[in-house]
């Protein structure tokens, strides 16, 4: 499996409910990793989605604790236990963990690949994402040049487990 987030300097992701800042290439490329492929996601992070609605192109696994709650075209998990199952039948190379950082947490040892977009600014934040380059089980495998939106600069590493 894999992991897909955009972090900043102190590898937070969010505040409030809310992503801290929107790149237009970052969006596309989290479209083109994920289109046709399997996300799981936890409940807060679905509900940040455009009119609460599943990822179109995408089988979309929410975990929640919730167990009255359903979504229209998703698959509800109660445990990350039970979201495995669900995504058991896939190509492990297919599954991608899109959030929230409580989701990020628990399922970071499952997985043996990150694409990570960082963002070289510290924002105000709550929600972080577990921070890879300061565990030993992770590498930097690939890092693209330096990109900019407006002021923002950032760009795309991907990170890879150690075996």
């Amino acid at each position: 499996m894999k992991l897909i987030a955009a972090v900043d300097n102190n590898w937070a992701i969010g505040k409030a409910g809310k992503m801290l800042v929107s790149i237009p290439e970052d969006m596309e490329f989290f479209r083109e990793e994920t289109m046709g492929k399997v996300v799981i996601m936890g409940r807060k992070t679905f509900e940040t989605l455009k009119d609460r609605s599943p990822l179109i192109g995408r089988v979309n696994v929410i975990i929640t604790s919730n167990r009255d709650y359903k979504v229209e075209g998703a698959i509800v998990c109660y445990s990350v236990e039970e979201a495995l199952k669900a995504v058991a039948g896939y190509d492990t190379d297919d599954v991608y963990v899109i959030g929230g950082g409580t989701i990020y947490e628990q399922m970071l040892d499952m997985c043996d690949e990150a694409h990570i977009t960082k963002i070289d600014y510290e924002y105000d934040a709550d929600t972080f994402f577990p921070n890879l380059d300061n565990n030993p089980n992770w590498y930097v495998a690939q890092t693209s040049d330096e990109k900019t939106y407006f002021d923002i600069v950032y760009e795309f590493v991907r990170f890879v487990k150690k075996c």
